[in-house]
């Protein structure tokens, strides 16, 4: 028995192909694909490209799909390919019994009464019972050919009319009904007959990804309720799992559009028709896990637009929990907010092209769309509040599964947390800046020389501490850049005092994900390429470092001198915050690493309760 089409699809559509082939290959993204050396035949420029749905080869020209592929990389037959797959992605062959075939013959048939249906309702939108419906499409600023494009049809008002047309080509109301077209007057009284699901309606087909009429949707002329309807669940249309215009949009991302979802058929089209080839709308409900999968396999990164008021918000924040455990470092989602109770069939037609261009542009990548939701309005401003945010922040980042980008996400999130939190500078207020009191100051302005007991002392500036202790953490990893990997989270969410700390804190982060070979030399020259010779030259001046910044210095004894000054930067409060999360991800993981980190917190905590926070960096000491 073949498979029914419907498995086959939706197996495809469950297996990414640049993960399946790069398991054989090593692939690169070349724009909107992915490209790579062929392994079907032996060569040195890379010609082999691979798409959403297929392969190819320029140059031996070998094409296909994810099965073909495996049939071809490992000789597998058809159904050991099929078989494998499907365990891969999750789902169950179909087994060869007569009711599977029975439903493989039907699925068949729906595709071609679908067909027979759509055609039937575009050729009553262009007879005269058909005319209000096209003159409302026409003032709703839809031409001709865009009508056409979307295969926009009309119901009819009579009662079994779409029945009747068909009766002609052999189709049954019982194929009607398995099609979705027609439902039971009454369930509980089947000889009470069969009535028209789509009535009065301005007709929408719903096609798959491969273009195939699987469902409709209508909208009513006039003031009834409901204003839209989809049609039911069948063999071929799922509302979960399907996009309006998706197969129009697989075209449009591939000559380079922008992905859009939007919210309803209207807004698809106006889009589609002022140049927008990318948009697609769910089918009436709240984006779905299989709807976002789908996405991400026509794009990595798709635009998704909402309203601007608190109901817009409320759906981007249900938006972003349903993604978060879906990031992938190759598949994330950008946010853009319409404004003014505009939607973006109107913002079009009053605006043109432009308007919505420029809505476009304004879209946030999610880390930052992420912040702005949490944040919520008014955003947090007390202790109580401020800390209970940033749990928010962190509970979101741990919801991504891979591990590099929710460390990342962690990161970039309460970066911009310490930012926002930090007060302006010269702003008064009597605000002390961040990091331990010193537990004795004499009286007296920073620099000045202040006389105790026929000592002279200068008076302690809190900031020039805590610059002077970034300072020597910053030396120590230029020193002994093999410590970065195992602290790279902590520095990275560290609060550092703003300006030269902070540039060279985004320099070393930015420079590792693509060191070979973690050595100081070759790091101090990527750094002087990069026009921070100025900067490295504070960083490494040697009034005032720790023994543990020398470049002489044991790689224990770096590591240990950079958790001190990890301590008494990050402060008492924070470290037990830090140790208590530390102990959570021991007990989650079991792993090595969290258990490495428990120890190192807990040392730094220590110190500073043993009053080393009080003391300042002197030459050959560790303070």
């Amino acid at each position: 028995m073949a498979l029914p089409p419907a498995f086959l699809d939706e197996l495809r559509a469950r297996t990414p192909l640049p993960g399946l082939i790069g398991r054989k290959t090593r692939l690169a993204r070349n724009g909107r694909q992915w490209k790579g050396c062929c392994p079907f035949h032996n060569e040195k420029t890379p010609s082999f490209y691979v798409y959403d749905d297929h392969f190819h080869c320029f140059g031996c020209g070998a094409h296909g799909d994810a099965i073909t592929f495996l049939m071809r990389a490992e000789g597998a037959s058809f159904p050991e390919a099929v078989e494998r797959l499907a365990g891969e992605a999750g789902l169950e062959v179909p087994k060869p019994t007569p009711q599977a075939a029975e439903r493989e013959r039907r699925a068949r048939d729906l595709y071609g009464v679908l067909a027979a249906a759509e055609a039937a309702f575009r050729r009553r939108l262009m007879l005269p019972e058909g005319r209000p419906a096209l003159d409302y499409l026409r003032r709703r600023g839809l031409t001709d050919a865009t009508i056409a494009r979307f295969g926009l049809g009309w119901s009819g008002e009579g009662r079994g009319a779409l029945a009747a047309d068909l009766k002609a080509e052999g189709i049954t109301p019982d194929q009607l009904v398995a099609a979705g077209l027609m439902k039971p007057r009454d369930p509980d009284r089947p000889e009470a007959g069969l009535v028209d699901l789509f009535f009065n309606r301005v007709i929408f087909p719903i096609r798959d990804r491969r273009g195939r009429t699987i469902s409709f949707g209508g909208r009513i002329l006039g003031d009834g309720q409901p204003k839209y309807v989809n049609g039911p669940e069948t063999d071929l249309f799922h509302k979960r799992r399907n996009l309006y215009g998706l197969d129009l949009a697989r075209e449009g991302a591939f000559r380079g559009a922008p992905v859009l979802v939007v919210e309803g058929y209207m807004d698809v089209i106006a889009l589609h028709q002022a140049g927008f080839a990318g948009a697609v709308a769910p089918l009436g409900t709240a984006l779905t896990a299989e709807q976002l999968e789908a996405l991400w396999g026509v794009s990595p990164e798709p635009v998704l637009c909402f309203d601007g008021d608190a109901a817009g918000a409320r759906a981007a924040a249900k938006t972003a929990e349903l993604a978060l455990p879906l990031l992938a470092p190759e598949q994330s989602l950008r946010i853009a907010m319409l404004t003014g109770g505009e939607d973006p069939d109107t913002l079009v037609a009053k605006g043109g092209p432009a308007a919505f261009q420029a809505v476009l542009d304004a879209a946030k990548p999610l880390s930052a769309a992420l912040y702005d939701l949490l944040a919520g309005s008014p955003p947090p401003v007390t202790p109580e509040q401020r800390a209970a945010f940033r749990h928010r922040l962190e509970a979101a980042a741990r919801g991504i599964p891979d591990k590099a980008l929710a460390s990342e996400y962690r990161r970039v999130l309460l970066d911009r947390f310490f930012v926002e939190g930090r007060p302006p500078r010269g702003g008064g207020g009597g605000a002390r800046p961040a990091g331990p009191r010193p537990a004795w100051t004499p009286r007296g302005r920073p620099g000045e020389l202040v006389s105790i007991a026929g000592l002279q002392r200068i008076a302690i500036d809190p900031a020039s501490v805590r610059l002077e202790r970034a300072r020597n953490l910053l030396a120590i990893l230029l020193r002994h850049p093999m410590l970065l990997p195992e602290v790279e989270e902590p520095f990275a969410t560290l609060d550092l005092p703003e300006g030269d700390a902070v540039l060279l804190r985004h320099a070393l982060l930015a420079w590792l994900p693509g060191a070979d070979l973690l050595d100081s030399t070759a790091l101090m020259d990527h750094l002087r390429e990069r026009g921070l010779e100025s900067v490295l030259a504070w960083a490494t001046r040697s009034a005032g470092l720790s023994q543990a910044a020398q470049p002489e210095a044991q790689p224990k004894d770096a590591m240990d001198g950079w958790w001190h000054f990890f301590g008494l930067l990050r402060g008492e409060a924070e470290l037990i915050e830090d140790r208590a999360e530390a102990q959570r991800v021991l007990v989650e993981t079991n792993d090595p690493l969290a258990q490495q980190r428990l120890i190192r917190l807990q040392e730094a905590l220590n110190a500073l309760r043993g009053g080393e926070a009080d003391e300042t960096a002197q030459p050959g000491t560790i303070g």
